[in-house]
């Protein structure tokens, strides 16, 4: 490493500790030549992840978008921000494990949708009408009868038609 004083090029590590939950490494070097100290960071690259949109343009990838994506379809659930996070988090890891510098929008939607419709099938049919652009009642009722078929085949483990899991259906 080059010395910022004396610009000799080698120096010795004196102490190294992780920093900033372990994304940066704080190297405390000293100069062979002129035995000043200075400090380094050593840190991962990430490489930029580009979102190819559906008329082909392509821009930043931007969490924030996902995360007012899913607010917005969660509005009036009963999820916290902190599952929204969550959400948000899980669907950017995935993108990020394909190792691919361009992912189509298309795909961000459909993990979305896919994670919540596992967490709260109204705020996945809330998303989906809004992502899928649905154009009239039967799309929409198409999608509906997609979940309920779903549904009753991940229930049908013991729960029967009529009957909804975990919640008591008596009216008192």
């Amino acid at each position: 490493m080059r010395c910022p004083y004396c610009n000799y090029l080698e120096s010795r590590v004196i102490d190294s500790r992780s920093s900033e939950e372990g994304l940066t490494i704080r190297r405390r070097r000293e100069c062979l030549a002129c035995e000043r100290r200075f400090t380094t960071y050593e840190r991962i690259e990430e490489e930029p992840l580009l979102i190819i949109k559906k008329d082909g343009r392509r821009e930043p990838f931007n969490r924030d978008k996902i995360i007012k994506g899913l607010r917005k379809a969660c509005e009036k659930r009963p999820l916290s921000f902190e599952t929204v996070e969550e959400i948000a988090n899980l669907v950017e890891q995935e993108i990020r494990k394909r190792n691919e510098n361009e992912i189509p929008s298309s795909a961000i939607g459909e993990l979305i949708m896919e994670k919540l419709k596992e967490i709260d099938e109204v705020a996945y049919v809330r998303f989906a009408s809004v992502y899928r652009q649905f154009k009239d009642l039967d799309i929409f009722m198409s999608e509906l009868q997609h979940l309920l078929g779903t549904k009753k085949i991940r229930n049908s483990g013991g729960i029967h038609d009529g009957e909804s899991s975990g919640r008591n259906n008596k009216r008192n």
